[in-house]
């Protein structure tokens, strides 16, 4: 993974987005933010997410990116496909559709209510404390209504 670290002023709601004054942070405590990671991720290397969840995420976030390409729709010079020859059996167009299937049932599986921390953290990748706040949520309750969901879409994808 790559990294993009940028120093922030530590506050006590978390680190702050931007510096302090125009000279850069005050006199407080700051913080080196890894602005390529993943709230996930995040979450999952301070060890407040299992393996198990980790993955179910990222399977997840996986499925929404894919699901997110559109389909082909121009001619193909890709040489015809047979049973033997093709990986995993299936054309672009027909892997476009089975990942959106994939996410629309992984969503369902999760139940109703959890869809939207779901989105927000794992595939749109907002903090969780902003998902929160956007949710209207009390604090520091998203990170458990997130591993509630996280349970049921690994159990939805099968992962042990």
């Amino acid at each position: 993974m790559k990294r993009h670290l940028v120093e922030r002023e530590l506050t006590s709601e978390g680190p702050r987005q931007r510096p302090a004054g125009p000279g850069g942070l005050a006199r407080s405590r700051s913080v080196t933010v890894n602005l390529a990671e993943s709230p996930l991720a995040w979450l999952h290397a301070r060890g407040h997410l299992s393996e198990r969840l980790f993955d179910a995420g990222e399977a997840l976030r996986a499925d929404y990116e894919r699901a997110q390409l559109p389909a082909s729709i121009t001619m193909r010079w890709d040489p015809v496909r047979s049973k033997s020859t093709a990986p995993g059996g299936l054309d672009p167009s027909e892997k476009h559709i089975a990942a959106r299937r994939r996410f629309d049932g992984a969503i369902s599986a999760a139940g109703r209510g959890l869809e939207d921390i779901l989105w927000r953290v794992v595939c749109a990748g907002e903090a969780l404390p902003q998902a929160e706040k956007h949710l209207g949520w009390p604090s520091r309750s998203g990170k458990l209504v997130l591993r509630i969901a996280l349970e049921r879409v690994a159990d939805y994808y099968r992962i042990r």
